[in-house]
């Protein structure tokens, strides 16, 4: 084994690629000091990172880093307890719930979830509707229980109107909240009850609407490839190698990545984020060089979305197999 890895290194220096590696997060040491303080139930340390970090969008990543960690479900209602009045513990409370729901739901299609996996998984979410509810009473500034309320909604299937009026009540507080956007984009696509014309006007207005540099754009290759996903084999690729869909791409890329004030509007992981969601539609677009620019932008770094949609087993994989496609 270790002759193999010192050759896959050897390669790189040879092709001049980095190697790919699968980033969950930004690397940002307090998302990864919030994960370990809620696996140790540290209630101290991660209150004090998240009072360290701005309600908003960039607290995004705190947010799931705690949600994720299997445990928090046991310790968080003591939290909550000991501070009868404050907003964060039931924040969190309700994000590990909707974690925890998706949990006992699984990922299998509905035909092969039980009724009880069913009534747990919609319990679970009525429990983290209560906390967002509650959080949101005592901070009506935050965005962060809107955001939760967002994802609840659609897992409880509370309706396009109520799932429209949560997604606004997330922006009036954080007009560009990469998650609260991305949430309502699946609101609207075709098998949330939405269509494809709805997807794409969302997601090209919500690019268009924000600051150039803004991750935003992300948006109009997510909507591409949301419906590419849902054509058969044969029209999804003729539909992403519609001049149209690489006009709209290439638009969207020079309102977001190739804007100058990318690096300073995008967190790092909304940058990584915005890179391989490019990388992937600009290959599938066949648009070689477009996908190229996105491959040398992310330095291997790869996101589970959306490369799971090509290699459910190993995003990395598809990733560097359409790099290597790409020319880099």
């Amino acid at each position: 084994m270790a002759l193999l890895r010192d050759m896959g290194r050897t390669l790189g220096k040879w092709t001049g690629r980095p190697a790919a590696r699968l980033r969950k997060d930004s690397g940002d040491p307090d998302v990864a000091q919030a994960r370990e303080a809620a696996a140790a139930a540290d209630w101290a340390t991660v209150r004090g990172l998240f009072e360290a970090h701005p309600e908003g969008g960039n607290r995004t990543e705190l947010l799931w880093a705690v949600a994720d960690t299997a445990g928090v479900e046991r310790w968080i209602v003591q939290a909550v307890e000991a501070e009868p009045e404050a907003a964060l513990p039931r924040v969190l409370a309700g994000f590990r719930h909707i974690t925890w729901a998706w949990e006992a739901r699984t990922g299998a299609l509905a035909k092969h979830v039980s009724r009880e996996q069913f009534d747990l998984f919609h319990g679970r979410l009525r429990l983290a509707e209560q906390w967002f509810y509650a959080a949101a009473e005592r901070e009506p500034q935050w965005s962060s229980p809107w955001y939760g309320l967002q994802i609840t909604g659609r897992g409880l299937q509370v309706g396009p109107t109520l799932a429209l009026r949560r997604f606004e009540a997330a922006v009036r507080r954080a007009p560009h909240h990469l998650g609260a956007h991305s949430q309502q984009l699946q609101q609207v696509c075709k098998k949330w009850g939405g269509s494809d014309e709805q997807m794409h006007a969302f997601a090209r207005e919500s690019a268009a609407a924000a600051p150039g540099g803004s991750a935003l754009g992300m948006l109009v290759p997510d909507a591409h490839l949301e419906q590419w996903l849902m054509l058969d084999s044969g029209a999804d690729g003729r539909y992403m190698a519609r001049p149209d869909v690489s006009a709209s791409l290439h638009e969207a890329a020079a309102h977001s990545f190739r804007h100058p004030d990318f690096e300073r509007l995008a967190s790092p992981y909304q940058r990584i984020q915005v890179l391989n969601s490019f990388a992937m539609a600009f290959s599938l677009a066949g648009e070689r060089s477009a996908a190229r620019e996105c491959f040398e932008a992310t330095d291997g770094d790869v996101t589970e979305s959306p490369w799971q949609y090509l290699n459910g087993s190993d995003p990395v994989a598809a990733y560097r197999k359409h790099r290597s496609a790409a020319g880099r």
